[in-house]
């Protein structure tokens, strides 16, 4: 298994404080590798185990060896190394405390770094990053060719050096300063689908040109600060099962992973869309839509019962009762209701044919006699004559003329 070439080879440390065995850190490494953050003057054990990537096999763990870390440098080391990209440049970055001190930073090939010889002596010098004075350091691009690089810095007061600070992978190919991506959000249906594109105006090559890119997204409701997290490795995917009629808002940003790189751009602007009806709103609109054109009639029905009902008893029409009806049914009451003026009469005479003539009082004596008659006959018949006494005298003077003839 030894035989093999040494960069088949991926080795596992673990790493504890001799008084605390609790506190174990797991790093991967290479050969010759060092192991950063640790306490000075302290004993630390530590083993080894090696894996192989292909065939993928796992050995067990070396012996526990245990060694003691020296006194603390005078000078700290630099720390928090990060690499940018700047136009045609690239800008290394570094934190340190103490003043007046020069820096300077050396690279390394990394596929050195599996040779598990000692490599030490073939650290480089960037020429432009020599006793500079400032905690950044700028070197133009062509530097490098491409390739992936290991870099490192030293603090120096002119009397004291401090170690070299916590080697930094560094790869020409990624560009360091990932920017924020554009979106672009549209609604179909109760679901937004998200568009992720690069930059509009981006000095430099795309990020994604050689590495793949992860976006992590986030959207809530434009009413509420409840935010929803997700991941997507697609530029064009869908945010499903939203609520309808709803407005959202969305931003993402892109991360880039790979060994000893972690990391991510600013997140985008946000946008915000509302979400259309989904299915199931329609097929609520229809069934309500279909519920009302039903109820509708059945409503003016119900309502006209309801007037109807409510008329009867505090509304009741004027209309006699039954008995009092009949009453004012019968013929000869109703003949009596009508007006005088709306009445027909026939005048009746009755004339009397005598063979003899009599004297004038008995003429008198008939003539009382036929008014009394007349009279009488009206009383039945409910018919007056207005002309009564005017024929009584005429025909007394009938008489008389015969009586003297």
């Amino acid at each position: 298994m030894w035989a093999l070439d040494s960069s088949s080879f991926i080795y596992s440390l673990v790493i504890w404080k001799n008084s605390s065995s609790i506190e174990k850190r797991t790093e991967t490494v290479y050969p010759r590798d060092k192991i950063y953050k640790l306490s000075p003057e302290t004993t630390y054990c530590l083993k080894v185990k090696a894996r192989l990537r292909s065939p993928r096999k796992v050995g067990v763990y070396s012996p526990v060896y245990c060694i003691n870390t020296t006194v603390e440098n005078k000078l700290p080391p630099p720390e928090n190394l990060e690499a940018d990209v700047k136009n045609q440049s690239y800008v290394l970055k570094w934190d340190y405390t103490y003043a007046d001190v020069t820096f300077q930073v050396q690279w390394l090939h990394a596929f050195l770094k599996k040779n598990p010889e000692n490599h030490s002596h073939k650290w480089k010098q960037i020429l432009d990053c020599e006793n500079v004075k400032t905690t950044q350091c700028v070197f133009p691009q062509n530097v490098f060719p491409k390739g992936i690089y290991y870099l490192r810095v030293q603090a120096s007061d002119g009397n004291n050096t401090s170690l070299w600070s916590e080697e930094k992978k560094f790869d020409t190919e990624i560009q360091t300063v990932i920017p924020p991506p554009v979106i672009n959000v549209k609604s179909v249906s109760d679901s937004l689908r998200v568009y992720i594109g690069a930059p509009r105006e981006a000095a430099n090559k795309p990020v994604n040109q050689h590495y793949p890119l992860s976006y992590e997204i986030i959207f809530w409701k434009n009413t509420s600060n409840a935010e929803r997290k997700i991941l997507e490795k697609k530029v064009d995917f869908t945010i499903a099962d939203l609520q309808p009629l709803t407005v959202y808002c969305v931003k993402a940003r892109a991360q880039l992973a790979d060994d000893g790189w972690n990391k991510s751009s600013v997140f985008s602007d946000t946008v915000c869309e509302r979400t259309k009806p989904g299915n199931t709103s329609k097929s609520w609109l229809i069934a309500v839509i279909c519920t009302a054109l039903f109820a509708v009639p059945v409503v003016i029905y119900v309502v006209k019962v309801l007037l109807k009902g409510i008329s009867y008893v505090f509304f009741p029409s004027l209309k006699p009762s039954s008995s009092i009806d009949e009453y004012f049914s019968e013929q000869p009451l109703k003949n009596l209701l009508l007006s005088t003026s709306e009445e027909q009469t026939e005048k009746c005479f009755i004339i009397e044919k005598v063979d003899t003539i009599t004297t004038i009082e008995e003429t008198n004596d008939i003539d009382e006699d036929h008014k009394k008659y007349s009279s009488q006959t009206s009383e039945d018949s409910g018919n007056y004559s207005n002309e009564d006494e005017n024929s009584g005298s005429k025909t007394s003077e009938e008489l008389l003329e015969q009586k003297m003839i």
